[in-house]
């Protein structure tokens, strides 16, 4: 997932995948556990399943926990969630086909939530999934979830209205990326998409024309939610989705308040990660991420029971980070999300110049001007080190500051003229990347783009700049939402590409194809391989920093942690101290 980020020297974020930890702070900014690997699996036992959550210790039910956020999520209707404020909050009161179990230790388990277990591949050939829906799931208004209301949301998802959720099961099932030209939606609400079927209302069924392994993987996000078609109004869903999860939402002033109420008909004997120990939760939308935080700081009244999820901006670090009352209010972890510097390959053609432009890169001074170690960690590989199977690998190994002088020996006396596109709210981080490039003989020219139309911009082929920053957080911790979606030539369109680097390899794409066909089990390592082959062989892309998440809570909020999938601060555990 590309994401829109605000100030580069901002509060940092966290997002998809993360390997969350809390560690000790020594020093004067946030110590994160840089060594924590990631592992997961897939539950094959249904007991693993199903509910109730295990209880956290000194946890009760009662009060009110608040969060404190600058604006608004963007969306509430589940099937068009893909914020990641808006993805943890769906959780709360949307189940879908499946989750994940997490305390934030980086280690995962993929369960199924509405269903009986993760989904079962009906001919070991990932073309044919079955999930069994359990008993017991309720709506909000008391009736019963079945296959049919699963599978109703899943359709819904294919209404060319409904914009900005994920795509994954759409495009699967349709078997092309223009899946609303292949069903129309609002021509056939009486019906299913080609592939899904409800054999009875306890089984899903998916047909797909080719493997998709990630299947158990893709039905964890908000677009497997049920809802019941008379209660389907369509855009207007966004204001007041239908509860199947531990929470209803009572109240929503658009960007001032949400807040959320028990909903009595979620029995938490069928949920295995949620418990709903606070009575309510309340969004307060308004403050900036300073005035946010020094709320949390000041700890009175109400801010007691808040969460900052604005996290601690750069210019209250050293003051968080040194008071000692603080840390136990604190949570810290490395995210997923990896920034690089982006190279057009349809501009840039020549391997040499992208080789040199890897050896050349100052990342310590970057991460500097980024907002420091606070705010993010040096990386070398297209995969973050919260992938499943991640390897440490530096093909291009030009230290912290950078190797000017093996730049300027694959450049062979040449002066590469490079358009460097830039959002017109990161000018310093600009500065930084053209005086660290031209020290290696690259002649730079800054453009700007408007930050917000900036992904609509480079995601358009033939674009007129050859680098420019980018970033990426994956849907969930594997490479096959990260290496296909960014590197597969044969996605490229006129508009809308992920594959920003417009790069077009048969024997990368062929490899593609080859891994994500391997049961999910045995992809990990592959993909790691893959990293460090596209690395060699193609250069597609500088690989800079994974960003740092650093929050705060109030004095009475207790269970909060940062997620090893979604990378924010999860709600799952949380609870009000009594």
């Amino acid at each position: 997932m590309r994401l829109k980020r605000a100030a580069a020297a901002g509060g940092a974020l966290a997002l998809l995948a993360v390997m969350g930890a809390c560690s000790e702070n020594k020093g004067t900014g946030p110590s994160v556990d840089e060594d924590r690997v990631q592992s997961g699996s897939i539950a094959t036992d249904p007991k693993e399943s199903m509910g109730p959550a295990p209880e956290v210790p000194g946890a009760a039910k009662g009060g009110t926990f608040r969060v404190i956020r600058e604006v608004k999520i963007s969306h509430l209707d589940p099937q068009r969630v893909y914020s990641f404020a808006g993805l943890m909050n769906a959780q709360l009161y949307s189940r879908f086909l499946t989750t994940f179990k997490d305390d934030g230790s980086g280690k995962v388990t993929l369960v199924g939530d509405l269903a009986t277990t993760p989904g079962k591949d009906v001919n070991s050939d990932c073309k044919v999934w079955e999930f069994t829906i359990k008993d017991g799931v309720k709506f909000e208004d008391g009736s019963p979830i079945t296959s049919k209301e699963i599978a109703y949301g899943i359709a819904r998802s294919f209404d060319p209205d409904l914009t900005g959720g994920p795509t994954y099961l759409q495009e699967w099932l349709a078997d092309t990326p223009q899946y609303d030209t292949k069903w129309d939606f609002k021509a056939n609400k009486t019906s299913l998409p080609p592939g899904l079927t409800t054999p009875d209302a306890k089984t899903l069924r998916f047909e797909f024309a080719k493997p998709h392994c990630d299947l158990p993987f893709a039905a964890s996000l908000p677009y497997t939610a049920p809802l019941k078609a008379d209660k389907d109004t369509g855009v207007n869903l966004d204001n007041q989705p239908f509860s199947s999860g531990p929470y209803k939402i009572t109240k929503n002033t658009s960007g001032v308040e949400l807040v959320m109420e028990r909903n009595e008909h979620w029995d938490a004997n069928t949920d295995p990660v949620r418990h709903a120990y606070p009575d309510r939760i309340v969004w307060n939308f308004g403050p900036d991420p300073e005035a946010g935080a020094n709320r949390v700081i000041a700890d009175n009244g109400d801010d007691q029971t808040a969460l900052g999820w604005n996290g601690v901006p750069s210019a209250l670090v050293a003051r968080v980070a040194g008071d000692a009352a603080l840390k136990p209010r604190s949570v810290q972890g490395p995210t997923p999300s990896l920034w690089r510097l982006t190279i057009n390959t349809s501009r840039v053609t020549d391997l040499a110049v992208r080789q040199a432009l890897n050896y050349a890169i100052d990342r310590d001074g970057f991460i500097k001007a980024y907002g420091g170690e606070a705010s993010a960690r040096a990386v070398t590989s297209l995969l973050p080190p919260s992938t499943i199977g991640y390897q440490k690998h530096d093909v291009y190994p030009a230290g912290p500051s950078g190797n000017v002088d093996k730049a300027k020996e694959l450049l062979a006396g040449k002066t590469p003229e490079l358009v460097l596109g830039i959002s017109d709210d990161s000018t310093e981080l600009a500065t930084q990347l053209k005086g660290n490039l031209e020290k290696a003989g690259f002649k730079i020219t800054v453009k700007t783009i408007p930050t917000d139309a900036k992904l609509d911009e480079v995601g358009k082929k033939g674009n007129p700049w050859d680098i420019w920053i980018d970033q990426w957080a994956a849907d969930w911790p594997s490479g096959a939402a990260i290496l296909p979606v960014l590197f597969d030539g044969r996605s490229i369109k006129a508009e809308s590409n992920s594959n920003t680097s417009y790069v077009n390899n048969d024997a990368i794409n062929a490899e593609f194809d080859r891994v994500l066909a391997m049961p999910v089990a045995e992809q990990g390592a592959e993909w790691a391989k893959l990293d460090e082959r596209i690395m060699k062989e193609l250069a597609p892309a500088v690989p800079l920093f994974v960003e740092n998440g650093y929050y705060l809570h109030g004095s009475k909020v207790g269970g909060i942690f940062i997620s090893s999938i979604f990378g924010y601060p999860s709600m799952v555990n949380v609870h009000v101290k009594q």
